[in-house]
């Protein structure tokens, strides 16, 4: 556990103990140090919203979402391989909540049908929160020739649309897995 972590829980332990006044704090050595135990990671909790009225941009192609002729939302293009063409999230917009989403750094040493224990490192765990709330969030996925639609030559075909109303469920964990060398 990190030094930084221990410290503070045990500020916060002598604290909140009974028998400890505030003045009388004493210092500990690594042996007794050794002996405490905690939890890392951060919790989260958010309320985003993505381009409720559309973004800054006014042309031929991007608009305000209130102008059904435009384009309105953010948008996200990746490339699938390096001379492949662009799938694309486009007319992102909408507001969604969460509580309990979690990130900590995780040991994997076993598990994973005997692959945990050839991998033996360590891993970015998201563990996904409880409910996502989701109020009139839009999405569109497509398949572009550009990543931009103001490149020459745009074009884009839209594959289909997501509206997405209410609660989700989450449960579980994500596993980040590194590869190369730091």
């Amino acid at each position: 556990m990190n030094r930084r972590y221990a410290h503070a829980l045990l500020l916060a332990l002598a604290l909140s103990s009974s028998k400890h006044a505030v003045g009388e704090l004493d210092r500990l050595n690594d042996e007794a140090l050794s002996d405490v135990s905690g939890q890392g990671g951060i919790y989260l909790s958010g309320d985003i919203s993505i381009n409720e009225m559309g973004g800054p941009i006014e042309n031929g192609y991007f608009g305000r979402c209130d102008d059904a002729g435009k384009k309105c939302g953010a948008r996200l293009a990746y490339r699938l391989k390096e001379d492949g063409g662009w799938m694309v999230l486009d007319e992102i917009r909408g507001n969604f909540a969460f509580e309990g989403l979690t990130l900590r750094v995780r040991s994997i040493d076993s598990g994973f049908a005997g692959d945990g224990e050839a991998f033996n490192g360590d891993v970015v765990e998201i563990g996904l929160p409880d409910t996502v709330r989701y109020n009139d969030v839009r999405f569109k996925i497509a398949g572009s020739n550009t990543p931009r639609p103001t490149d020459p030559g745009f074009q884009q075909t839209d594959i289909f649309a997501v509206e997405m109303q209410g609660d989700v469920i989450m449960e579980g964990n994500l596993l980040v897995f590194p590869t190369g060398n730091p």
